[in-house]
């Protein structure tokens, strides 16, 4: 296995992305939700009526873009896989001896 890499800011510039696309994608999912509610069940969700309700609107985006930072730091800190073609193991290595090359 290999050692952690340290956290560098090529890992910290995809958790924050990660962190804005998960955020993103969970607003998006309440929305459909809250929609869905409305338009297919007519039944509209009332937020102010209930402190539970608009708990889980503020926590449902908070826990996705946390999901998101922590996924995409965690690809992002990844070395390279001997499958890809940039792995100095794989066969079409420009630096493998005898490279044949992708042709």
């Amino acid at each position: 296995m290999n050692a952690p890499t340290p956290f560098g800011r090529a890992r910290a510039k995809a958790a924050v992305t990660g962190l804005l696309t998960g955020a993103a994608v969970g607003l998006l999912l309440t929305q459909a939700v809250g929609a869905f509610s409305t338009f297919v069940l007519d039944h509209p969700l009332d937020v102010d009526g209930t402190g539970w309700l608009r708990a889980v609107f503020v926590a449902v985006p908070a826990g996705c873009g946390a999901l998101g930072a922590v996924f995409a730091a965690r690809r992002a800190g990844r070395g390279s896989h001997p499958n890809r073609p940039n792995h100095p193991n794989h066969p079409n290595h420009p630096n493998r001896p005898n490279n044949q090359g992708w042709s």
